[in-house]
């Protein structure tokens, strides 16, 4: 009997996670209009990100976005373009004849 309900117990907990996951995905990230969100957005987004990455963001966003609309389109930004948007576009190599 312990069991089952432990069974239970952790399939509840299982579809209570994969319904946030879809709310998210239906609703969006979240937007707060603020430094703090933008730069965890774009900690999130950055792969292999280091420390230093969200003290600078945190450091240069007051100087970059002027009011909270802009850091909203920002938070709004695919991670690709965040990204970019911080860092810039990746150099291209060069190509092979």
């Amino acid at each position: 009997m312990t069991g089952a309900i432990r069974g239970v117990v952790l399939g509840i907990v299982v579809a209570s996670a994969l319904a946030s996951c879809i709310v998210r995905r239906l609703t969006g990230p979240t937007v707060t209009g603020t430094c703090n969100g933008a730069c965890d957005h774009y900690v999130e987004c950055k792969p292999g990100h280091l420390q230093s990455d969200s003290q600078r963001c945190r450091a240069e966003c007051p100087e970059v976005f002027s009011d909270r609309e802009a850091l909203a389109e920002f938070e709004r930004m695919t991670c690709k373009d965040a990204v970019e948007y911080v860092d810039g576009a990746a150099p291209k190599s060069a190509s092979e004849r």
